[in-house]
């Protein structure tokens, strides 16, 4: 006897739609699970078989021979466990169930037949609709996120036997020589998630404020500049001058996440299982701080089976790095590739992983160990000598720090409360806001949509300098040696702050400005200088 469904697993990201084949034959009772699945996979036959007793039915005492197809990929996880039940009671003749062809079955199960939660769901249930599959049966508590996919019907269950229960005679069902599978009872109502999927303001929201942050006027501007292209912006300065504050404020002036960026960003964290039902589409830019303690895999991604690390979890986002020279070098390396192709690449000998990695790159550091060089402040002086501030220093590469747009160096506010009115997150916002429309505008039929994307052609199409303009450049590069990376950020840097005076020109006061949160690249090549 033989029968065949279909579930889904995780490849990266991306939900593959797996049929799962099953087939029953005389022989010694043994069950075999075929087609490259891992140690999860091949327990799930004592689970089922214990879900299977417990709810009243019979394991068939045959030969059981249950494949995974396509059997060349390596399947991973607990979501076949449901399916591979439902499997073995049609093929044994225990249940019939007339549209199994046209749904996805997905969940792991208990010894006692109740359903758990799987990570993943919201790209397996995209894969099934874009395969034609009319419908999802999966955990209850797994239906909210399923229900984020529109146009599959999605049924919610909590346990094994509510799939062919009698409303009126929980027992009834087991009676029958055969019992029909009856989904109707188990819709999902999807109206009751139109709320999570609606774009909310970040100022409904939001606890944290930069009206908080006394002063600091200059870093308020350089960070307006940075949220306003998806600029990298990278804090310099010692210890007590709020360089932590500023950049955990920065998620307030970010717009909302587009459909489709939200869309992928909610895969991402679907498929690192990192999503709560109760979250609904992500509508915010997501913030993530990872400690400096972390590997090189947990930044990037990795593992046997790849999954997404902190730079894909940060996608269309922020990755903030704090206090940047203690992490490690190498770790720091890795992120030269995501900065510049915007994803990252992963290889096994069995497969190739591809995560998306768009993120804005904000970091802090120290200007030396003991954080006081160069300071103004009346109490505390540097004790650094200069061979231990080159080697401070050297822990960020010239090539890394290329790849950061704005470096601002940050000294003791002169304001206290009360001697002026702090600029808001809702008047950053508003000019952010307003240069994100003109670059949608000019942009709308490219591939991207912020200034710090272009490259190329594109660059030279859409940042055009006047002679004054392009000398000023031409004379900062060959003061500063600066690489040709730099000069193609400082032209994004100088065409993100005209888009914030609503200019289409850019003129010599734009580049000047862009130019001057360089400044730190010539201290920067000062120091690797002396260190050698």
């Amino acid at each position: 006897m033989y029968g065949k469904l279909h579930s889904a697993c995780l490849h990266g990201i991306d939900g593959v739609v797996i049929q799962v084949e099953v087939d029953l034959a005389n022989g010694l009772p043994q069950t075999a699970i075929i087609g490259l699945p891992d140690s999860s996979i091949r327990e799930s036959v004592e689970r089922v078989r214990a879900a299977i007793k417990n709810c009243g039915f019979t394991y068939p005492l045959k030969r059981v021979t249950i494949n995974l197809a396509p059997a060349d990929l390596r399947k991973v996880g607990s979501s076949f466990d449901l399916a591979i039940a439902v499997g073995i009671l049609l093929t044994s003749e225990q249940w019939t169930f007339t549209d199994a062809g046209r749904m996805l079955i997905v969940g792991e199960l208990a010894l006692d037949g109740a359903l758990r939660p799987v990570t993943g769901v919201l790209p397996m249930v995209e894969q099934a609709k874009k395969e034609g599959f009319t419908g999802v049966v999966l955990p209850l508590e797994n239906a909210p996120e399923a229900a984020l996919i529109r146009g599959i019907e999605v049924y919610g269950l909590q346990h094994l036997k509510e799939l062919v229960q009698d409303g009126n005679d929980p027992n009834g069902a087991m009676g029958n020589l055969m019992a029909d599978v009856s989904l109707s009872k188990l819709r999902y109502d999807k109206s009751s998630q139109s709320g999570g999927t609606q774009h909310e303001s970040p100022q409904d929201t939001q606890l944290e404020d930069y009206q908080d942050v006394i002063g600091q006027q200059h870093i308020k501007r350089a960070l307006t500049i940075a949220a306003a292209g998806m600029h990298n912006i990278l804090l310099i300065g010692p210890p007590g001058t709020g360089k932590t504050m500023l950049m955990k404020r920065l998620p307030t002036i970010l717009p909302p996440l587009a459909d489709q960026e939200a869309l992928t960003t909610t895969k991402i964290f679907s498929a690192a299982g990192k999503l709560k039902s109760s979250d609904g589409l992500m509508t915010k830019r997501p913030f993530r701080s990872p400690h400096h303690t972390i590997s090189a895999g947990g930044l990037i991604g990795g593992g046997t089976i790849p999954k997404p690390g902190e730079v894909s979890l940060a996608h269309k986002g922020i990755l903030f790095l704090d206090e940047l020279p203690e992490f490690s070098r190498h770790v720091l390396e890795v992120l030269r590739q995501p900065l510049e192709d915007r994803e990252v690449t992963i290889s096994r000998a069995r497969a190739v992983f591809t995560f998306p990695a768009h993120f804005m790159l904000a970091c802090s550091m120290n200007p030396c160990p003991c954080g006081y060089y160069g300071s103004d402040h009346p109490h505390q002086r540097c004790t650094c000598s200069v061979t231990r501030i080159a080697q401070y220093r050297a822990k960020i590469s010239g090539p890394l720090m290329d790849r950061i747009d704005l470096q601002v160096d940050v000294p003791r506010p002169k304001e206290w409360p009360g001697s002026s009115t702090p600029i808001s997150s809702q008047q950053m916002r508003d000019q952010v806001y307003a240069a994100q429309a003109i670059q949608l505008e000019r942009y709308h039929r490219l591939p991207f949509c912020w200034n710090s994307e272009l490259f190329g052609s594109f660059l030279r199409k859409h940042v055009l300098l006047d002679k004054d303009s392009a000398e000023l450049l031409q004379a900062t590069i060959d003061t500063l040696g600066l690489s040709m990376r730099a000069y193609d950020r400082i032209l994004k840097l100088a065409r993100t702050i005209a888009d914030l005076e609503a200019s289409r020109e850019i003129h010599s006061r734009h580049v000047a400005e862009a130019i001057q949160y360089r400044q730190l690249d010539r201290q920067h090549i000062a120091t690797e200088e002396t260190s050698r």
